[in-house]
């Protein structure tokens, strides 16, 4: 199954005659003058926010002056509420959530959020379009009082063109939206508001189209690559004879390929202009190399630039087959992936670049690469990342068609607007080279009936309309009859998907592939706990590619999905978790961005590492640990337990080599063999002192690590991640903070309060620790430490200078970090 052709939709118009292009580096004789690159101008500065109902704030002249001043992204769900009551509203949580343990606590409603911007007298000719990222959950835009346009699917990107509603250049204009997220309508934490960028669009009145340009990779081969380049020019307002140039930029600035075309587009007609680019040599966009092109699109009337898009492009190759696998490039490459929802941690779901980035980084740096997006579309900066950094990326639409999962939830608008999404989703992604799939859903309700084979058939064929480069795929599991002891057939969920996903079935994976042999499958979820019988799949058979857990980082909602517990043995603990539980609690990264005992396991199965060791903690007499599906042990990565000195603890050492021994203090306690999960356990009295593991092949020792006794507190560290950040009023400085004893080993054992405060021109706009259940310092400047850590993220000003975080705890000496913004 190979993925590289491009099919172009019937009912657009194609010229019948392709540009073929090679290495081209002739002067096409165009001067810049006349155009400024102001086509696309960030809007998210200086709105006005109401939180509530209110009557007629969509008219021009509503009194707004009591609302409060916001800069987006912005997310009120992670808004300390108002009436703070120790058990029943806390921070931003309530007992009163609608959504309860499946958003997290938090309250949504409905929110106004207003602005006046004026139209310069050098865009006072142009077309005027705005342009919304994201908007949570239901949005209503008006213009100068007159009503634009709406949109439903708090996920999906949207955009509207305001040129018959804005007054004349100089003139004031409002712009006024409502959102509305109210009822259960979501699964997880979703976040409420205007929580991505918007945008502020000038073109002329004939123009590049963004959304109706594509760039793929039709073939590469013997160092020439060939691309097919199709770009859309909107027409204006009477016949033109036009000029496109294409150019193409490697990393490097250099200029690789350079043509350009002549059209002639009449009024308002849409044309199609395709163009078919071969580079030699090219720079392919990989995991590890992930190279970009810059793509300069320009539009020309006589000597006069009148539009340029500047797409940045990877050139990569994708084959899907059940005999070599998955392909980038022609290279066999394993999808060690993870599921991520889409929020931001302490930010809740606040779409900051530099947020998106970090995460993406994270995950990489911790050996993922590859992400389902989980189950929603993400913000176009989070591809932009996996772009930049080497991130293969799933690409979700829904979590739910015709059937409903909640009252309230996308279902009800499915019918009318799913086509809508679907398009926006592709014409918006489908250059990014980081999308090797497009994903239809995830444990629809209605996967095994024929209406759902129906649906799945329709949704493919509305991604087919735009793009024929990428397989088709959805997340799907079991499926049970009513006594719920017998599974039922599959085929109807499957049978309309180019690649299958399997959600905890990977026991399955033999089985149905001697029923369906050309079906190439994934785990599209799997738990922390089964990691190394999914991965053994993956290596061992060919037309299985990889795994993607549930799930790579912790997120807000579904709480406590992850808990472990010591219980009574009869006692049963139940899949989510109530109040003070607020976040899921089974990622790999904790909600601050640091690795749990699991990711150091996966590193083993990954082999990033050869052998890595944790702890524990022991259990009381009479109780058992039970954890949940989705859950881990409870294991400490530090040999510090002061009040159990000689008590025996359980020691995992997990590695790939045939055998392990564990010192202590340089005394062998024991060598043992690792079993097929590649960990074995020891009993072990406590002593403190360092406790060294050592894998052992051919009765040679190798690689080693250790655990050691960390002393008493004796002062806080902080590390910015960027200590230099730009003063644009968007860019972020995530501040870990830790306590440390006096050889720089964080105090794991320390929950004690700090004090968090700035002063200059940056603000806090986030703080916390990773604890699923301190709700009390999840925003707060006074949080409890989280085995010795805590967060503060900075948030730039406009304008460059310095920034003061000093964090303070009794008995320690106070700390400070400068943050520098330019």
């Amino acid at each position: 199954m190979r993925f590289m052709t491009i099919k172009f939709s019937k009912n657009v118009i194609i010229p019948t005659v392709f540009c073929i292009v090679s290495l081209l580096l002739s002067d096409i004789g165009y001067s810049q003058k006349d155009y400024k690159d102001s086509r696309k101008v960030l809007f998210d500065n200086d709105w006005l926010f109401y939180k509530g109902n209110t009557l007629n704030a969509n008219e021009q002249k509503y009194n707004d002056s009591s609302w409060r001043k916001v800069d987006l992204p912005h997310d009120w769900s992670i808004e300390h509420l108002p009436n703070q009551k120790k058990d029943s509203v806390v921070g931003p949580f309530s007992r009163a959530s609608v959504g309860g343990f499946a958003t997290g606590q938090t309250v949504g409603g409905e929110g106004w959020y207003r602005k006046t911007f004026t139209i310069s007298a050098e865009n006072r000719t142009q077309r005027h379009e705005l342009y919304f990222e994201g908007v949570y959950n239901q949005a209503e835009v008006w213009v100068n009082g007159h009503k634009v346009g709406n949109n439903v699917y708090g996920y999906s990107s949207f955009r509207f063109d305001i040129t018959p509603y804005c007054n004349p250049a100089g003139q004031q204009n409002v712009v006024a939206v409502k959102v509305v997220n109210e009822g259960k309508n979501s699964r997880w934490y979703s976040g409420s508001g205007i929580y991505r960028h918007v945008w502020m669009l000038h073109t002329s009145p004939t123009y590049l189209d963004d959304w109706g340009t594509f760039i793929t990779t039709k073939k590469s081969i013997e160092g020439k690559a060939e691309i097919d380049l199709s770009t859309t020019i909107i027409g204006g307002n009477e016949k033109e004879n036009l000029t496109i140039v294409t150019e193409w930029i490697s990393s490097k600035g250099k200029t690789v390929v350079k043509t350009s075309r002549k059209v002639s587009v009449n009024a308002t007609e849409n044309k199609l202009v395709p163009f078919a680019i071969h580079v030699k040599n090219p720079s392919l966009w990989s995991i590890d190399n992930p190279n970009l092109y810059n793509v300069k699109i320009s539009l020309w009337n006589g000597k006069t630039k009148i539009d340029q898009l500047n797409i940045p492009f990877g050139i990569r190759t994708l084959d899907f087959s059940v005999t070599e696998g998955f392909k980038l490039n022609g290279v066999k490459t394993l999808l060690k992936g993870g599921c991520v929802h889409h929020d931001n941690g302490l930010l809740g779901s606040a779409a900051f670049d530099r947020a998106e980035e970090r995460k993406v980084r994270l995950l990489k740096e911790s050996g993922f690469n590859a992400i389902r997006t989980s189950h929603n579309p993400m913000s176009e900066s989070f591809l932009d990342a996996c772009d930049r950094l080497g991130m293969l990326v799933i690409n979700e639409a829904f979590d739910q068609w015709n059937g409903k999962k909640n009252p309230e939830d996308y279902h009800l608008y499915f019918k009318d607007w799913s086509a809508k999404d679907i398009r926006a989703l592709v014409l918006r992604d489908r250059n990014h080279p980081s999308v090797i799939m497009w994903s239809l859903g995830n444990e629809i309700p209605e996967r095994i009936t024929d209406k759902g084979s129906e649906t799945a058939l329709y949704l493919k064929n509305e991604i087919r309309k735009y793009d024929t480069t990428r397989p088709i795929t959805a997340g799907v599991n079991k499926y049970w009859d009513k006594e719920h002891k017998n599974m039922l057939p599959l085929d109807n969920a499957f049978k309309n998907l180019d690649v299958s996903g399997y959600n905890y079935m990977w026991r399955f994976f033999e089985e149905e592939h001697a029923k369906n042999p050309e079906r190439v499958m994934y785990s599209s979820e799997s738990v922390a706990t089964e990691a190394s019988e999914n991965w053994d799949k993956v290596e061992k058979l060919p037309y299985v590619i990889g795994d993607f857990v549930w799930t790579a980082m912790d997120y807000l909602g579904e709480s406590g999905l992850g808990n472990s517990f010591e219980v009574d043995p009869q006692e049963n603990v139940h899949q989510f978790m109530g109040w003070p539980w607020y976040n899921g609690w089974c990622g790999d990264i904790d909600l601050i961005g640091v690795k749990k005992p699991q990711s150091y396991y996966r590193d083993i199965l990954w082999r990033e590492k050869s052998i890595s060791i944790a702890v524990e903690l022991p259990v009381a007499e009479g109780k058992i640990k039970k954890v949940s599906f989705w859950g881990w042990p409870e294991e400490s990565l530090s040999w510090t337990f002061p009040n159990l000195e000689n008590k025996e603890l359980k020691v995992n050492v997990y590695s790939r080599a045939a055998k392990v021994r564990l010192y202590l203090n340089d005394k062998l306690i024991a060598e043992a063999e690792t079993n097929s999960q590649y960990k074995t356990s020891f009993k072990v009295p406590y002593q403190a002192g360092i406790l060294k593991a050592v894998e052992v092949n051919q009765n040679k020792e190798g690689a080693s690590t250790i655990l050691e006794t960390i002393g008493k507190p004796v002062a806080i560290k902080l590390t910015a991640d960027n200590k230099t950040i730009k003063a644009d009023n968007q860019d972020l400085s995530y501040v870990l903070i830790e306590l440390v004893d006096k050889n720089g080993n964080v105090v794991v054992d320390s929950n004690q309060k700090i004090k968090i405060s700035c002063k200059g021109l940056g603000k806090i706009i986030g703080s916390g620790n990773a604890a699923p259940t301190d709700m009390a310092s999840f925003g707060s400047l006074e949080p409890s430490l989280f085995k010795g850590r805590a967060m503060a993220i900075i948030r730039a000003a406009k304008v460059a200078g310095k920034t003061e975080l000093t964090v303070s705890s009794d008995g320690i000496q106070t700390a400070t970090i400068t943050i520098n913004s330019k």
